[in-house]
């Protein structure tokens, strides 16, 4: 049977802490964030089922355990860095990790992103995707958008946009209800629910005294909101950017003259400050800033 083995990038993480003793300095020699090297720590320490670090307050030093082993991984890394490999001069290539909601990487950065690739083809670009409102994203990421209302604490976080929302519906699900003449005609209708886009503050906008709904479909991603309402699941809110393809095409229409300009939800930028100094890194976000900041609804 093969033997279970411990996570190089965990064991990297553990020798630079143990050698800098500072998490941030290790941190830093290994181009990613002080949370996710601590995790990388955590998981080194739940694989071997000891503590690797005492630590107190801001400071960190090997425990009696953490002391030995730091042996044993250090000859396993000296090992594999010793190893003769054809390619071992080849630079490594600069890359930049983001973390995306799904809905916003399908119809906002990907359409766009071939333009940042374009123009500089040194930098690799990785995507991955993140759960809206749930916290989530991947603790490695370089770069997190974030769909929520913006506050994060220890990072620094920037708004991308604004965006208004408002109320869709297909047109054979208006033929099915008899059609919806005012915000008060909701009252006939199923409305779609979600987290992300909450109905109390549109009624507001609308004039209507009315709670958030509890009953009706609900779905927490914005993508597969508009693809209900797009089914006939009911009436739903969307913003323009999502739906602008489906409107043109009048496989969803817009409903009424109530637009929520401030949604209680956008999208924003999040990074911690010193990842941002890696010259790829504060590339990436400059162009997220000049891509999405200039982007207004029509």
């Amino acid at each position: 049977m093969a033997s279970r083995l411990p996570p190089v990038h965990a064991l990297a993480a553990f020798e630079a802490a143990a050698r800098h003793a500072s998490f941030a300095l290790a941190a830093d020699e290994l181009c990613i964030t002080p949370s996710a090297l601590s995790h990388r720590i955590r998981l080194l320490e739940e694989f071997v089922g000891e503590r690797l670090f005492i630590r107190e307050a801001r400071a960190v030093a090997l425990s009696e355990f953490g002391r030995r082993y730091l042996d044993v991984v250090r000859a396993a890394l000296a090992a594999l860095s010793d190893f003769p490999l054809p390619n071992r001069g080849t630079p490594a290539q600069a890359r930049v990790k983001i973390t995306v909601p799904p809905t916003f990487a399908r119809f906002l950065l990907v359409p766009r992103l071939s333009a940042f690739c374009n123009r500089h083809p040194d930098i690799v670009v990785e995507l991955f995707l993140s759960v809206p409102l749930y916290d989530l994203s991947l603790s490695e990421s370089d770069v997190e958008v974030r769909f929520g209302i913006g506050k994060y604490p220890n990072l620094v976080t920037e708004k991308l946009f604004e965006e208004p929302a408002f109320a869709v519906a297909s047109p054979q699900y208006l033929r099915q209800i008899g059609g919806l003449s005012t915000p008060a005609d909701l009252r006939k209708a199923t409305l779609v629910r979600s987290a992300l886009e909450p109905w109390q503050p549109w009624f507001e906008a609308a004039g209507l005294d009315w709670p958030e709904p509890a009953l009706g479909l609900r779905v927490d991603d914005l993508g597969l909101l508009l693809e209900a309402v797009r089914h006939g699941h009911g009436v739903g809110l969307t913003r323009q950017h999502f739906a602008q393809q489906l409107v043109a095409k009048g496989e969803v229409l817009q409903l009424f003259d109530v637009v929520l300009r401030s949604p209680p939800h956008a999208y924003y930028i999040s990074y911690e400050k010193q990842v941002s100094e890696r010259p790829e890194v504060g590339l990436f976000i400059d162009w997220l800033r000049a891509t999405f900041n200039q982007m207004q609804p029509t």
